[in-house]
Protein backbone atom coordinates (compact mmCIF):
# COMPACT_ATOMS: atom_id res chain seq x y z
CA UNK A 1 0.00 0.00 0.00
CA UNK A 2 0.79 3.48 -0.60
CA UNK A 3 1.23 5.94 1.79
CA UNK A 4 -0.97 8.49 -0.63
CA UNK A 5 -4.05 6.60 0.53
CA UNK A 6 -6.82 8.56 1.75
CA UNK A 7 -9.11 7.94 4.49
CA UNK A 8 -13.00 8.38 4.89
CA UNK A 9 -14.06 10.03 8.15
CA UNK A 10 -17.06 8.29 9.70
CA UNK A 11 -19.05 10.30 11.86
CA UNK A 12 -21.15 8.16 13.83
CA UNK A 13 -23.71 10.42 15.42
CA UNK A 14 -24.96 10.70 11.04
CA UNK A 15 -24.36 6.91 10.55
CA UNK A 16 -26.15 6.37 13.60
CA UNK A 17 -28.96 8.26 12.26
CA UNK A 18 -28.89 6.65 8.97
CA UNK A 19 -28.77 2.82 10.06
CA UNK A 20 -31.28 2.08 13.10
CA UNK A 21 -29.37 -1.02 14.24
CA UNK A 22 -26.90 1.05 15.56
CA UNK A 23 -29.66 2.63 17.99
CA UNK A 24 -30.80 -0.86 18.78
CA UNK A 25 -27.48 -1.81 19.78
CA UNK A 26 -26.62 1.05 21.61
CA UNK A 27 -29.65 2.75 22.34
CA UNK A 28 -30.63 6.37 20.93
CA UNK A 29 -28.69 8.38 23.67
CA UNK A 30 -25.51 6.50 22.78
CA UNK A 31 -23.34 10.30 23.59
CA UNK A 32 -21.62 11.63 27.08
CA UNK A 33 -23.42 10.02 30.49
CA UNK A 34 -24.35 13.35 31.17
CA UNK A 35 -26.87 13.16 28.41
CA UNK A 36 -28.67 9.69 29.71
CA UNK A 37 -29.32 10.21 33.96
CA UNK A 38 -29.75 12.75 36.57
CA UNK A 39 -27.24 13.82 38.63
CA UNK A 40 -28.01 11.78 41.48
CA UNK A 41 -27.95 8.58 39.70
CA UNK A 42 -24.59 9.80 38.51
CA UNK A 43 -23.46 10.33 41.43
CA UNK A 44 -24.11 7.09 43.16
CA UNK A 45 -22.92 5.25 39.97
CA UNK A 46 -19.60 6.87 40.06
CA UNK A 47 -19.29 6.37 44.31
CA UNK A 48 -20.42 3.05 44.23
CA UNK A 49 -17.76 1.92 41.03
CA UNK A 50 -15.00 4.06 43.12
CA UNK A 51 -15.87 1.71 46.24
CA UNK A 52 -15.57 -0.52 45.26
CA UNK A 53 -12.34 -0.23 43.36
CA UNK A 54 -10.76 1.86 46.00
CA UNK A 55 -11.72 -1.30 48.38
CA UNK A 56 -10.64 -3.91 46.01
CA UNK A 57 -7.17 -1.70 45.64
CA UNK A 58 -6.63 -1.65 49.52
CA UNK A 59 -6.92 -5.19 49.92
CA UNK A 60 -4.72 -5.87 46.50
CA UNK A 61 -2.16 -3.45 47.84
CA UNK A 62 -1.87 -5.19 51.23
CA UNK A 63 -1.62 -8.67 49.76
CA UNK A 64 1.15 -7.23 47.60
CA UNK A 65 3.28 -5.13 50.76
CA UNK A 66 3.04 -8.45 52.54
CA UNK A 67 4.09 -10.40 50.04
CA UNK A 68 7.41 -7.90 49.07
CA UNK A 69 7.69 -8.10 52.64
CA UNK A 70 7.91 -11.45 53.78
CA UNK A 71 10.07 -12.21 50.81
CA UNK A 72 12.72 -9.48 51.86
CA UNK A 73 12.75 -11.02 55.20
CA UNK A 74 12.86 -14.59 54.26
CA UNK A 75 15.63 -13.86 51.87
CA UNK A 76 17.63 -11.94 55.18
CA UNK A 77 17.62 -14.78 57.26
CA UNK A 78 18.44 -16.91 54.78
CA UNK A 79 21.58 -14.77 54.07
CA UNK A 80 22.62 -14.27 57.55
CA UNK A 81 21.86 -18.17 58.29
CA UNK A 82 24.47 -18.65 55.40
CA UNK A 83 22.19 -20.44 52.78
CA UNK A 84 22.50 -17.53 50.55
CA UNK A 85 25.10 -15.36 49.54
CA UNK A 86 24.56 -11.80 47.76
CA UNK A 87 26.96 -10.43 45.39
CA UNK A 88 26.01 -6.74 46.30
CA UNK A 89 28.28 -5.64 43.79
CA UNK A 90 26.53 -7.56 40.65
CA UNK A 91 23.45 -6.10 42.54
CA UNK A 92 24.17 -2.32 42.09
CA UNK A 93 25.73 -2.90 38.46
CA UNK A 94 22.50 -4.57 37.46
CA UNK A 95 20.08 -1.71 39.24
CA UNK A 96 22.37 0.74 37.15
CA UNK A 97 21.60 -0.88 34.28
CA UNK A 98 18.34 -1.34 34.66
CA UNK A 99 18.39 3.36 35.52
CA UNK A 100 20.02 3.60 32.64
CA UNK A 101 17.36 1.37 30.51
CA UNK A 102 14.91 3.25 32.39
CA UNK A 103 15.69 6.55 31.14
CA UNK A 104 16.53 5.66 27.79
CA UNK A 105 13.06 4.31 27.28
CA UNK A 106 11.00 7.04 29.29
CA UNK A 107 11.87 9.72 26.69
CA UNK A 108 10.22 7.84 23.92
CA UNK A 109 6.58 6.92 25.74
CA UNK A 110 6.55 10.80 26.72
CA UNK A 111 4.24 11.28 23.53
CA UNK A 112 2.14 8.30 24.20
CA UNK A 113 1.51 9.44 28.03
CA UNK A 114 0.72 12.97 27.48
CA UNK A 115 -2.19 11.64 25.18
CA UNK A 116 -3.33 9.39 27.44
CA UNK A 117 -3.90 12.05 30.11
CA UNK A 118 -5.20 14.43 27.60
CA UNK A 119 -7.40 12.25 26.59
CA UNK A 120 -8.39 11.43 30.61
CA UNK A 121 -8.46 14.91 31.36
CA UNK A 122 -11.33 15.18 28.30
CA UNK A 123 -13.49 12.34 29.72
CA UNK A 124 -13.77 14.14 33.39
CA UNK A 125 -14.37 17.49 32.46
CA UNK A 126 -17.24 15.74 30.01
CA UNK A 127 -18.26 13.64 32.98
CA UNK A 128 -17.24 15.60 36.04
CA UNK A 129 -20.79 14.49 38.19
CA UNK A 130 -19.25 10.99 37.63
CA UNK A 131 -15.66 11.69 38.13
CA UNK A 132 -16.33 13.13 41.75
CA UNK A 133 -18.76 10.47 43.11
CA UNK A 134 -15.85 7.79 41.84
CA UNK A 135 -12.97 9.74 43.15
CA UNK A 136 -15.19 10.04 46.62
CA UNK A 137 -15.86 6.20 47.05
CA UNK A 138 -12.44 5.87 45.98
CA UNK A 139 -10.65 7.83 49.11
CA UNK A 140 -14.50 6.04 51.49
CA UNK A 141 -12.94 2.39 49.38
CA UNK A 142 -9.61 2.58 50.84
CA UNK A 143 -10.45 4.20 54.29
CA UNK A 144 -12.61 1.32 55.01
Amino acid sequence: ESDDDSYEVLDLTEYARRHHWWNRLFGRNSGPIVEKYSVATQIVMGGVTGWCAGFLFQKVGKLAATAVGGGFLLLQIASHSGYVQVDWKRVEKDVNKAKEQLKKHANKAAPEINTLIEESTEFIKQNIVVSSGFVGGFLLGLAS
